[in-house]
């Protein structure tokens, strides 16, 4: 009896006697009943069971087993890999895709990309006006523009996934439309120069020209216009994104959700011929916050790419970039900013019509058409204009000023078109750019005091559309140690450290 009351009390600890009770529908006293032994034999083919759960557990909790009595989330992501993208936009998508591609062995690259946003909410890539064009200053904007319309126009090449819908980007092939006023009449003719001898199909209109192709334009005040011809136009910005997404993941990526809290790296510190002691730093770890929770998990990788866009000179501060002395290299800040961009809807059943292009007139204002319905999307571009003499919009938010589009844009817009004197706001949104208040170009490359951190960010508004040949690139530069397609070696850091900023002439 002392052995089976002391059976029966660690029983009733690990809940099995309770357990029983409750499968019988009554107390443990119906052992006493007419119908003990079969309930003996139901109790005791249990308490087998349970039994060898107990030794199944044990067996897991033995050294070299992976059991845990921790239950892992498994949203984090792996404690150990090649390569960590910080940035889950088009650009950061687009890189890791084309690392699985150029890799030599499948599997051969353990890529994971971190994006803090899982609504994409808030993500610029979705918030863009989505368009595509070649009519830039610099060559090396050119080249990205024709060398990502190419992959766009055979997508399911590259982004085609088996047994699935192919991809259709929705693209509008109608062009882009820039106007200049007389006083940059001639910068235009210099773009214009550059842009043809890059290989873009762009030609230049008189007013008079311009009038007759679209009669719908006041010419007043035009000196000149600039029309692409081919390979420009826009896109669904989303289908992009996630075809890259989908695409990287099918191919092995890893996808997590969180955020990027900060790094674990070595220092060596080294001294300059001029005895100036620099740190060089190496990444050893990615620490990465899951969503809504207080849970991270540290990511041992070999490097790291900033494609964190508007955002990637926190990400860069992390590490102390722009931390140093104010003479030195460590105290040059990072040169990329959020900057606030509104993007207005507007629907006109007497507007221009179907054969409208994407327009950019010389004040900064752009339009284009949105779909079949008479509805049209409108903005602005400040930095080419006095539009914005009040500063640059508040970033602690997404919120559109509709004011902005009453006192700004609207009057631009009916002055140069008539019939949108009578267009109605239907709906805006905000997106951010990752704008470069250096040069408003792209910075690619690794840094020069953190030799493991590659950037691919500071496009200043035309990240979507170069996202294909970046990605390219920035594999190539990891991969390979050098460019190969492209030659982008100009949008390093040297120009940032030597103060020779090269400016694009067309943001819009």
């Amino acid at each position: 009896m002392a052995t089976w009351g002391r059976l029966r009390g660690w029983l009733r600890s690990c809940g099995v006697i309770r357990q029983h009770a409750r499968l019988c529908g009554h107390g443990w006293r119906s052992l006493s009943t007419g119908r003990t032994v079969l309930l003996q034999d139901d109790f005791f083919k249990e308490l087998e069971s349970h039994f060898k759960s107990a030794r199944q557990k044990a067996a897991d909790a033995m050294p070299g087993s992976d059991w845990s009595p921790f239950e892992r989330n498994p949203n984090l992501p792996p404690e150990l890999a090649d390569i960590v993208i910080v940035g889950g936009g088009v650009v950061g998508w687009s890189i890791a895709y084309w690392l699985k591609r150029k890799e030599l062995v499948r599997g051969g690259v353990k890529v994971v990309v971190v994006e803090k946003d899982p609504t994409y909410s808030r993500a610029s890539t979705v918030l863009s006006a989505g368009g595509i064009r070649q009519q830039f200053s610099l060559t090396e904007n050119i080249n990205l523009s024709l060398a990502s319309a190419d992959f766009m126009r055979n997508i399911n090449e590259h982004l085609g996934i088996l047994n699935e819908e192919p991809v259709d980007l929705q693209f509008n092939h109608c062009g882009y439309l820039f106007m200049a006023s007389e006083k940059a009449a001639h910068v235009m003719e210099e773009n214009h120069n550059t842009q043809r001898c890059a290989g873009a199909k762009v030609t230049l209109l008189s007013p008079t020209q311009l009038k007759e192709k679209f009669p719908w334009i006041r010419t007043d005040g035009v000196a000149l216009a600039s029309y692409g011809l081919e390979n420009e136009g826009w896109f669904d910005p989303w289908t992009l994104l996630n075809a890259f997404r989908r695409k990287a993941i099918s191919m092995g990526v890893i996808q997590c959700f969180g955020e990027v809290t900060g790094f674990e790296s070595t220092v060596n510190r080294i001294h300059t011929v001029e005895d100036d002691l620099v740190e060089m730093r190496r990444i050893n770890r990615v620490n990465v916050q899951m969503p809504n929770s207080m849970e991270y998990q540290p990511v041992e990788c070999a490097l790291v790419v900033n494609a964190a866009g508007a955002f990637s000179a926190k990400v860069a501060e992390m590490l102390g970039i722009g931390a140093g002395p104010s003479d030195s290299i460590a105290g040059i800040p990072f040169p990329v900013e959020p900057r606030k961009r509104y993007i207005y809807v507007m629907h006109c059943p007497d507007g221009p019509g179907l054969d409208t292009p994407f327009v950019i007139d010389h004040s900064g204002v752009y339009f284009r058409r949105e779909g079949l319905a008479g509805n049209y999307i409108a903005g602005a571009s400040p930095d080419e204009s006095p539009l914005l003499q009040d500063g640059e919009p508040d970033t602690a938010d997404l919120e559109v000023d509709h004011q902005f589009f009453e006192e700004k844009v609207w009057p631009q817009l009916a002055y140069r078109v008539p019939a949108f004197e009578s267009l109605k706001v239907t709906s805006a949104w905000a997106g951010f750019y990752d704008y470069n208040t250096f040069d408003q170009n792209a910075v690619l490359g690794v840094h020069p005091l953190v030799n493991n951190m590659y950037f691919a960010t500071g496009f200043s508004g035309h990240g979507l559309q170069h996202s294909p040949a970046v990605g390219r690139a920035i594999a190539e530069l990891i991969l390979d140690g050098n460019f190969k397609t492209l030659d982008l070696s100009a949008l390093g850091f040297k120009r940032i450290l030597l103060q020779e900023p090269m400016l694009e002439r067309n943001i819009v």
